[in-house]
């Protein structure tokens, strides 16, 4: 498994199908957004799967993260960040 971390958000690179699966990422809702900036928090834990598309995801002073296709991402409930879109990205998303 090939993890990156911060102090907040897990990116696990190219998941294997069969985790996808066990998770029922197919079946999650989709989200959707063209190159843009913006100030986000979460106030409940998101699990996404990057599906296209690419993004800077800054978390306070720390180096930016770069997500992109092929990525679950799990950002936990209480972070606030800042998102900068590069390429329109398109993921599954699941809360809680």
């Amino acid at each position: 498994m090939n993890t990156l971390s911060s102090k907040a958000i897990i990116i696990e690179k190219n998941p294997s199908q069969n985790k996808l699966d066990e998770l029922g990422v197919a079946r999650w809702p989709i989200w959707e957004k063209e190159p843009s900036s913006f100030d986000w928090s979460y106030d409940q834990k998101e699990c996404c799967y990057i599906l296209e598309g690419e993004a800077l995801i800054q978390v306070g002073e720390e180096k930016p993260l770069r997500i992109s296709q092929g990525e679950l991402v799990i950002f936990p409930a209480g972070l606030s960040c800042h998102w900068v879109i590069t390429k329109k990205i398109r993921k599954h998303y699941q809360l809680g």
